[in-house]
């Protein structure tokens, strides 16, 4: 029998950043719960920001009945003489019942004690609140808060609760209330605890209440009020992880229009974004593609006049503004100078952030000595590159980046355009830190992509240097990111970087450690970058290619080459033969063909050599003609003994077997191998 089930939890205003960061694992965790209790149903989650809501609409109104199965002695050990013996005793003790409603079972192929015990399941009303205080416990908020003199913590206090299963409504303490048929509607219009009669009711007193349960209506509103607005002839920017945010803090949402001076447009338009979005939770206008003097701000509001809402938000934003244009205008008047970063500590043991700049212009120096062919005028283009790096932590010395921080290099690029900087130089100052992420864009240019690399290369090379080195899931400083960003811009802009070579290239700059460690860990992010079976990853790197751009043409060429439906068939052969090799010294694998006694060894080291010789356009190419020699290879073992009796016979098979291995080991070392 089932029943329908509700279940709320109040709580003072949730903050919205850590809710969205759990909330994919909310309903998975109570699905694990019902599922530990024996009580899978289908159930939706709703929330506001003062609710968790659970509402199955078919219930379960008790566990299902088990059995447990106990199985003792041999009967012969039981009993001796037709005496129970301690054995027996022990094992219905055990079971809890008296010895005469023990059973037999054959296991086997002897006659043992048995039981099956029945365990009736509990109701649902009497489980359901440690089910529940269980599912509450294993959310995971982040920082979490006790209040008043309770010892248990949640992200926000807990006011009040409802458990309502069919008609009844179930009693529980948790987390200092005690559940009763109470729930809270809007506070505009009332602030008293509301009774409820059931499920449906519940539902209705919320809806009359103002408050929109369902978090995807709310949604639809603010959607709808958007398109409203829209009809003005403006865009607004759906922000989507700003509208998940406002969707969590609002019950009853009502987008409205508010404005702000046109003076303020003067600012670059991230100034004003950033004060909207991550200060206020505003959403920015636009028209034809450029910023507006206009926000919408979505109220929480339950009323009929707006009006002083929307002044009330005009004047918050203002404020802010004004003080952005007077920081605007003073650094504007400073303009930038990176000789203030002497005075600004970048970490202990690695100087100040001008040491830093220095060591990043020695490698953007090196690095553009590898790629100067790809730029039109060498000379101009160093000249500007350094002047970039130079340049490129001024702005965290100007009042806007310090009031704005998220703003760093975007800053930095307005005032390097306002000083009358190169277009490239203050490009590269804003796109020094991409990509900021997997999904971060990339620099736009080279010349930009190689002072982002720069920065990066330091920033592992300095740390490594000094034991920062992350270790399990730990990075405080972000060097995977910093390494992930280090793969993507050079297999980005074709920049052949070797790692092997470039750490030892660039060591003298930092203090001794040992730059295979940090060479190690750019390989740990190539099996984290491909979304390929690992053992082809391991098959290139195995080979030592440590270039990053000629990793990823092998590691893709051997992909394309596995994926082929008649791989796994293929492949047999080319098993056995890095089984073969396995005790060759590989390095030294002369083969002399005077030695060769059948035709089998003479036509494989023909087409073998051919093979070899061939140029080929791309690595995949060159694979596809390597396991092309698959028939040839298969008629050597079926007709020539590898393992001969003479020495030189032996040793000369194996050396020519050695010599195909070790042209797939320029690409992929096929030992690695897992299919």
């Amino acid at each position: 029998m089932q029943e329908p089930l509700l279940i709320e939890i109040g709580v003072e205003e949730l903050p919205a950043v850590p809710f969205l960061k759990e909330l994919p694992n909310i309903e998975k965790k109570w699905r694990k719960v019902l599922e530990e209790y024996g009580l899978k149903s289908d159930f939706e989650f709703f929330y506001t920001p003062r609710r968790l809501v659970l509402w199955h609409k078919a219930f379960p109104i008790k566990q299902e009945t088990t059995y447990e199965e106990f199985f003792g002695a041999p009967v012969a050990i039981a009993f001796k003489d037709g005496e129970p013996t301690k054995a027996a005793l022990g094992f219905a003790k055990k079971v809890g019942v008296p010895l005469e409603e023990i059973g037999r079972a054959q296991r086997k192929g002897e006659e043992i004690l048995y039981y099956k015990k029945e365990i009736p399941g509990s109701l649902s009303e009497e489980i359901l609140p440690q089910m529940i205080e269980q599912w509450l416990k294993s959310l995971n908020f982040g920082k979490t808060m006790r209040w008043g003199s309770l010892k248990e913590e949640f992200i926000r206090p807990v006011r009040w609760g409802i458990i309502n299963l069919g008609e009844r409504f179930i009693e529980a303490r948790l987390y200092g209330i005690t559940t009763s048929n109470t729930t809270r509607v809007h506070r505009s219009i009332s602030l008293e605890p509301v009774k409820v009669s059931g499920a449906q009711d519940y539902f209705e007193t919320l809806k009359n209440g103002g408050v929109i349960l369902y978090q995807e209506a709310r949604y639809e509103k603010i959607d709808a009020g958007f398109s409203q607005i829209e009809r003005e002839g403006v865009v607004i920017d759906r922000d989507e992880e700003l509208l998940a945010e406002v969707v969590a803090i609002t019950e009853f949402p009502t987008p409205l229009k508010g404005a702000f001076e046109e003076k303020f447009l003067e600012l670059p338009p991230e100034v004003i974004i950033t004060s909207m979005k991550e200060h206020q939770r505003y959403f920015p206008i636009f028209k034809e593609g450029r910023l507006q003097n206009g926000f919408v701000v979505v109220s929480n509001a339950y009323t009929d006049d707006f009006t002083p809402i929307v002044k009330g938000n005009e004047r918050v934003l203002r404020a802010r503004l004004s003080d952005a244009l007077f920081f605007w205008h003073n650094d504007l008047k400073k303009g930038l100078d990176f000789e203030g970063l002497k005075d600004v500590v970048f970490m202990d043991e690695l100087g100040s952030l001008f040491d830093k700049e220095i060591r990043e212009l020695k490698i953007a120096q090196h690095l553009f000595v590898k790629y100067q062919d790809r730029f039109s005028e060498p000379g101009a283009a160093k000249a500007l590159l350094e002047r970039a790096v130079m340049l490129s932590y001024a702005d965290l010395l100007t009042e806007m980046v310090y009031e704005f921080t998220e703003l760093q290099g975007v800053m930095g690029y307005y005032y390097a355009l306002a000083q009358g900087e190169d277009e490239q130089v203050a490009l590269a100052i804003k796109e020094q830190y991409l990509p900021s992420g997997e999904e971060s864009e990339l620099p736009s240019s080279l010349f930009s992509a190689i002072v982002a690399m720069s920065k990066k290369l330091d920033t592992l090379m300095a740390l490594f240097s000094i034991g920062k080195i992350p270790t399990g899931s730990r990075d405080p400083f972000a060097l995977r990111r910093a390494a992930n960003g280090v793969i993507r811009i050079a297999l980005a802009f074709g920049m052949h970087l070797d790692i092997s070579k470039i750490f030892d290239e660039l060591k003298d700059e930092y203090k001794p450690f040992d730059t295979k460690e940090l060479e190690r860990f750019f390989i740990e992010r190539l099996y984290q970058f491909y979304d390929l079976n690992p053992s082809l990853i391991k098959a290139v790197i195995e080979s030592g290619e440590r270039d990053l751009v000629e990793l990823d043409k092998k590691i893709k060429a051997l992909a394309a080459i596995v994926r082929r439906g008649d791989f796994k068939e293929i492949f047999t052969t080319f098993k056995r033969v890095a089984n073969i090799v396995k005790d060759v010294d590989t390095k030294r694998h002369e083969v002399d063909e005077k030695l060769f006694e059948s035709e089998y060894e003479k036509r494989l080291w023909e087409r073998f050599e051919s093979v070899r010789a061939k140029e080929y356009e791309d690595y995949e190419a060159k694979l596809s003609a390597l396991f092309g020699l698959k028939s040839d290879i298969d008629r050597f073992f079926d007709h020539v003994l590898v393992n001969a009796e003479d020495e030189r016979l032996r040793r000369n098979r194996k050396n020519l077997i050695a010599s195909i291995y070790n042209e797939f080991k320029k690409i992929a070392d096929i030992k690695e191998i897992s299919v």
